[in-house]
């Protein structure tokens, strides 16, 4: 278990009673008690100030589990998070009571190979908020590692700083794609990490990038934000021929490489036909577990695949993104709720059920 905390009942108490929102079975979730452990030399406690829900955290409430990670007794939700510095620990020299900061969600063992050759995002013993058994944020407290701690810039707001989680999944895409001045990105799927991974691409320097989902108001919003194209597509495999057409024509020239944010047999399949001859198709949704899609034309036309998971290494470039206007997340934040008992129920809903909801956070 991570630092996050312990079941109820477990540790030692702060000075008054710490809140959670606890997923107790399907589709349920109570505002409970959550009890610290004593904060170490080298953690921090961190009051949260703004937790976003994602879509793992809706996964779990309504199946209670998210691929191969499954809930098997009560777990504290939430990991996209930011707060302000309660306490320290003693051997803590980079952070002060008040700081205001963005939580890394994921502790690694720093012993692994894994680790020891930087890819602490693949480390087998990670312990990362929300995934089970590991108790998440979305809570009035949480002891967490002060090196995965980032201070907030000052022209960088607490909300923002807790879109640093979904948008350093789009920043580690970017990075594992090698994108840049000279590469065209197509992105599969406007929803949340589709757009944040758009946002990216556009911060690394792509200059044109043309998006494509089934729902016609998210890809409004794609627009606003500063998509060149967009592409309405539908479900059905035999499109994908037309669509990829359709695609390539609103390109209006090679597609370098593509994001595939959705993860699904179709949105795969797109992705292998559309990317040109020598480009790479980047899987960062995992839609399906497993997908049967065209490899052998893609491999004939030595288009590479790269997967992505979580992230490393990307709060600082995310944070400098930030502060520089490089990229802006505000409007991605559609919805606001308190931390009661209705508002977390709601909260989870109004995310559920997607419509005209992208970023669902709370302000606690």
């Amino acid at each position: 278990m991570g630092k996050g905390g312990m079941s109820h009942g477990e540790g030692s108490k702060v000075e008054e009673e710490n809140m959670a929102a606890w997923l107790v079975g399907l589709n349920t979730l109570k505002i409970q008690p959550f009890v610290l452990p004593s904060v170490g030399p080298h953690d921090v406690r961190v009051r949260m100030k703004a937790v976003g829900i994602c879509g793992s955290d809706v996964h779990y409430l309504k199946t209670m589990r998210c691929a191969d990670f499954v809930v098997k007794e009560p777990m504290v939700m939430g990991h996209e998070c930011a707060g302000i510095i309660e306490e320290v620990g003693e051997e803590v020299k980079h952070l002060v009571v008040g700081d205001r900061v963005a939580l890394e969600p994921g502790i690694s063992c720093w012993r692994c190979n894994l680790c020891r050759e930087g890819r602490y995002n693949l480390c087998p013993e990670m312990k990362f908020f929300a995934t089970p058994p590991v108790h998440g944020s979305l809570a009035n407290q949480v002891v967490h590692p002060a090196d995965l701690c980032f201070k907030l810039p000052e022209n960088v707001s607490l909300e923002e700083g807790a879109m640093c989680e979904p948008l350093s999944v789009g920043v580690h895409a970017c990075r594992r794609a090698e994108v840049g001045p000279e590469t065209n990105v197509l992105v599969m799927g406007a929803g949340p990490i589709g757009l944040v991974t758009m946002l990216a691409a556009r911060a690394f320097g792509v200059p044109r990038i043309v998006i494509v989902d089934v729902d016609e108001n998210r890809l409004a919003v794609a627009k606003q934000l500063g998509a060149d194209g967009i592409v309405q597509v539908t479900t059905n495999l035999e499109d994908v021929g037309s669509e990829v057409e359709q695609i390539q024509k609103t390109m209006g020239s090679n597609v370098d490489v593509t994001f595939d944010c959705a993860g699904f047999n179709k949105t795969m399949s797109t992705a292998l036909a559309a990317t040109r001859c020598g480009g790479k198709v980047c899987l960062v949704g995992m839609g399906h577990g497993i997908m049967t899609v065209p490899l052998t034309p893609a491999a004939a036309r030595e288009v590479d695949v790269v997967g992505v998971f979580r992230y490393k290494n990307t709060w600082p470039l995310c944070l400098e993104f930030l502060t520089s206007g490089k990229i802006d997340v505000k409007p991605l934040i559609t919805h606001r709720f308190g931390f009661s008992q209705k508002e977390v129920e709601d909260a989870f809903e109004t995310s559920a059920r997607g419509s005209n909801a992208i970023k669902v956070m709370f302000n606690l």
